[in-house]
């Protein structure tokens, strides 16, 4: 148990979090989610992991699965997260992963997985393909987070349930066989979670609603331009100071997010003096969100051209990661009595 206990009172506290390959990467995922990893990677031990094995449970095809990790990879690479600072690791290339995910099973009870909100949703999605590892998704999901021993999960509201189940089984798996693992918890620096809208004002971007309304890291400037040039507006304020609608409220906060102050000031007062030009603004929106997207798409373009380089990534991350994943292993195969010699 000793262990345990010099990875708990490092220095550093253990991070880790996933993303699967499906889609692209868009705005919400770097201002949600890869911005704060950025952050994380000079702070914490940090384990990010490309969740192959769980694109299985809904993308059983494989042609594509070698491109699609290359081109998330590359992606997260080129917003600026540091294979050589963090774990940068494939889910599959983890076997520890499968065995944790196992003895796991034992502790998961069908009726409180039948109940998850996400199993629902993709039964309704794929009625056809309702397979175990659908049911069992946030079991393997706390496999991933407990291998590595990790205290934090940077997560959004949408997985707060898996990461509760998470702690369900982690106290379920002390209580019977000794304290191994720490409650992971959801961590994002106590600040306020970044929405990024969609550009069509209904909710926020997705990697797989409307396309034309989500801003990808892949976009050339064109598309970029054709997008938010379409984004919804009306025909301007009524009277001095009116509050805005949702859509225009949206495409200020995008504003935010790549625009320089000085230009948000001028288009926010221009929008309280009843002066404000919606064509102007989405210029000015569109060639920032370009000088923002551009050189993440170039960097990941030149990555993702480079195999060799991803080979040496995908080692590097799963020499790290399997060297945690056997301390955790070994410990974990001792508190349930199947070291046997």
């Amino acid at each position: 148990m000793a262990a345990m206990n010099d990875n708990l009172s490092a220095s550093r506290q253990i991070v880790m979090s996933g993303i699967r390959p499906t889609g692209f990467l868009h705005l919400g995922n770097f201002f949600g989610a890869v911005k704060n990893y950025v952050r994380m990677q000079d702070e914490y031990e940090c384990y990010f992991m490309v969740a192959d094995l769980h694109s299985l449970t809904t993308h059983p095809d494989t042609k594509e699965l070698k491109a699609n990790v290359q081109r998330v990879l590359a992606e997260n690479i080129a917003c600026g997260l540091d294979p050589d600072k963090v774990a940068l690791y494939c889910q599959s290339h983890i076997f520890e992963t499968a065995e944790l995910y196992l003895y796991l099973n034992m502790l998961a009870y069908v009726g409180e997985l039948e109940k998850t909100t996400t199993f629902k949703d993709k039964i309704r999605l794929q009625p056809q393909n309702i397979n175990a590892g659908l049911l069992t998704y946030p079991v393997l999901q706390a496999a991933d987070i407990i291998l590595h021993r990790a205290r934090f999960v940077p997560v959004g509201k949408d997985q707060e349930q898996h990461l509760e189940m998470a702690r369900n089984y982690v106290n379920r798996f002390n209580h019977r066989y000794g304290d191994v693992f720490p409650e992971p918890v959801a961590f994002n620096f106590g600040e306020e979670l970044v929405k990024v809208p969609s550009l069509d004002g209904a909710g926020k971007m997705s990697k797989s609603e409307n396309q034309l309304a989500t801003l990808y890291l892949s976009d050339d400037d064109d598309l970029i331009r054709k997008k938010v040039m379409k984004a919804k507006t009306d025909s301007g304020p009524a009277a001095p100071n009116s509050p805005k609608p949702d859509y225009i409220e949206n495409i200020f906060l995008l504003m935010k997010l790549v625009c320089g102050e000085e230009v948000i000031s001028k288009f926010s007062a221009d929008y309280d003096n009843c002066t404000i030009r919606y064509g102007d603004l989405k210029k000015q929106l569109a060639e920032d969100m370009v000088s923002f997207i551009r050189p993440i798409r170039e960097k990941a373009e030149a990555i993702r051209n480079n195999e060799t380089y991803l080979r040496e990534v995908m080692e590097k991350g799963a020499e790290k990661a399997r060297k945690s994943a056997r301390a955790t292993m070994e410990i974990v195969r001792e508190s349930m009595g199947l070291k046997y010699f």
